[in-house]
């Protein structure tokens, strides 16, 4: 199976930037896709069936604000379920839209942002511990996870170009850290640093001082799974060549 992963800043906004072509050529199984800020009533058709009948089907979690939040997931079967995190405090902002295919649930999950000062760090623990539970009842009960998203966090120093800069910035704040730290430690495997341990590898760049030109980025978008499943990941990989979003797709592959 192959999943993309990718924030992109607002569905309609990329879809004028050749999102459909992209997405039917991609080649993968399931794209995930973060930050859509629509509700299903506002997109296009192509949007909504990209490549008609033969193509992918799609499914929307939305957020209640309007033009805010929202995840959407692409697949080119049917799954087995749909369904959400099942908390309303996350639910309302569109943060999760999970498919299950037989025993493996892929999820497309947008972490909340912590905000300047930590305005929203109450609100980014809660659904961090979520989250976990969230992960861990799906392997309780015997199946498999691959958390795909925009974590808003950049774990450790090397997933950022200026750490000591931005230290006490939101993303890169000790309890977001300590919290991706919880999450390995109870057993679940970042999919792209089991692979590479290099540095300057970035899925985030702001749209100033042409950072993305000069790579002076953050990576926090990740394809997590669980620590039983990792054996079965044959690749994980950034596709930072993608342009469309501040953020560029991720990709896991299985075998």
């Amino acid at each position: 199976m192959e999943i993309i992963s990718w924030n992109v800043n607002g569905i309609r906004a990329v879809e004028k930037k050749g999102f459909v072509p992209w997405l039917l050529q991609c080649g993968a199984d399931v794209v995930c896709i973060q930050e859509t800020k629509a509700n299903p009533g506002q997109l296009s058709e192509e949007l909504r069936q990209p490549g008609g009948a033969g193509g992918y089907l799609s499914f929307w979690a939305s957020a209640k604000r309007p033009g805010y939040s929202g995840t959407a997931v692409y697949c080119r079967r049917e799954p087995d379920e749909v369904f959400t995190m099942g908390e309303s405090a996350y639910d309302d902002e569109g943060r999760v839209c999970a498919v299950r295919y037989g025993d493996t649930v892929v999820v497309s999950a947008y972490f909340p942002n912590s905000q300047n000062a930590g305005a929203r760090l109450p609100y980014k623990l809660g659904f961090c511990d979520c989250m976990l539970k969230f992960c861990c009842d799906i392997v309780a009960a015997g199946r498999h996870v691959i958390l795909c998203g925009d974590y808003n966090i950049a774990h450790t120093p090397i997933d950022l170009a200026n750490p000591k800069q931005n230290e006490g910035n939101a993303g890169y704040l000790p309890e977001e850290r300590a919290w991706m730290d919880t999450f390995t430690a109870a057993g679940y495997v970042d999919t792209f640093r089991h692979f590479c341990a290099e540095p300057g590898q970035y899925t985030w760049w702001s749209y100033r001082f042409h950072a993305r030109e000069k790579n002076i980025g953050w990576r926090i978008d990740y394809q997590c799974v669980d620590s039983g499943f990792i054996d079965h990941v044959v690749r994980s990989e950034i596709l930072s060549d993608v342009q469309g979003s501040d953020h560029c797709p991720i990709r896991l592959i299985t075998g």
